[in-house]
């Protein structure tokens, strides 16, 4: 087993063992023992009560939090023409708007953050999917980044607002990230709130007992701290 480093530790002994915390006390607290020097990420991870090999219990979709996640999205839009103009002008960091961008993305070019294309494009960027895929950046209708032309400028907004995709994995857990240590708590609150929200509403129909089974809040690096679930899935 690997040692922990004394920041760590010392972190850990201000977390009190087999507690369940209030959300908001969890995310004060984990604000004041993050361990590292930089800018740490404040995770939520959720244990579902889900099985992830039947297809009517998978969870997949989107929340945009309401004080974004603390970091430059940088957005790539597959369009052309007219589509292409108004990505542009809705402040997309590129738009891939010829062949040359897929021949740049085949050779290893990925200096973005969200990929999102207009239906007519995705033939092209099909051909892209084993450089895509394995790095979570292929458009995707559920993830909110297939959109038409009319819906485009309001998509690149919400992505570079901080629009977070969650999607249930092979272990049936959830990973999402809702800020950085450096925001007020109110904000991370504010984050926490709104993603529960949107777990609830994305709830499968064939969903049994516990939908969700144990919440955990952490930060970069950092010691994990139990939330307790029913103070976090009633908050309104």
């Amino acid at each position: 087993m690997a040692k922990r480093g004394k920041k760590y530790l010392e972190a850990s002994a201000k977390v009190e063992a087999g507690k369940l915390y209030a959300p908001a006390e969890a995310l004060a607290l984990a604000k004041e023992i993050a361990a590292t020097t930089f800018d740490s990420t404040v995770e939520v991870h959720l244990r579902m009560g889900l099985d992830p090999r039947q297809a009517d219990q998978q969870v997949r979709d989107t929340v945009v939090l309401p004080n974004g996640l603390g970091k430059t999205v940088r957005v790539l839009v597959f369009a052309q023409g007219e589509a292409a103009d108004i990505a542009r002008e809705a402040g997309a960091d590129n738009v891939a708007d010829d062949n040359s961008w897929v021949e740049k993305i085949q050779g290893g070019w990925t200096d973005f953050d969200v990929a999102i294309a207009i239906p007519q494009q995705m033939g092209t960027v099909g051909r892209l999917g084993r450089v895509l895929g394995p790095r979570g950046l292929m458009p995707n209708p559920k993830a909110g980044t297939v959109v038409g032309p009319d819906g485009l400028a309001q998509a690149i907004k919400e992505a570079k607002a901080g629009r977070v995709e969650f999607r249930l994995d092979k272990t049936a857990n959830i990973h999402v990230p809702i800020g950085k240590v450096s925001f007020e708590a109110d904000a991370l609150v504010e984050n926490f709130k709104s993603f529960m929200a949107a777990i609830r509403k994305a709830r499968p129909a064939a969903a049994k007992g516990n939908y969700i089974r144990r919440i955990t809040i952490t930060t970069t690096m950092g010691p994990a701290l139990r939330i307790d679930r029913n103070l976090a899935t009633s908050m309104e």
